[in-house]
């Protein structure tokens, strides 16, 4: 008897990181490039004119989820 395997397509278990943060009206390269230099929320939140816990959940989603939230295989 033969075995089928189905491809499995990736799915994203929540909105991506570039989606978050245009939803909340940041640039996303500019919050990476913020990111990448290390700069604190409150730095960042002040550019950007957003509250600095905005900036600590797009940076939590970036240290644990990357840029995206792709889970499963082909």
């Amino acid at each position: 008897m033969e075995e089928y395997l189905r491809s499995r397509v990736p799915w994203s278990t929540e909105p991506s990181l570039e989606t978050k943060a245009k939803e909340v009206g940041i640039n996303f390269d500019a919050l990476i490039d913020g990111i990448k230099n290390d700069k604190s929320d409150e730095q960042m939140g002040e550019e950007f004119g957003v509250n600095p816990k905005t900036i600590g959940h797009l940076r939590e989603h970036f240290m644990t989820r990357g840029i995206g939230s792709i889970v499963g295989q082909d």
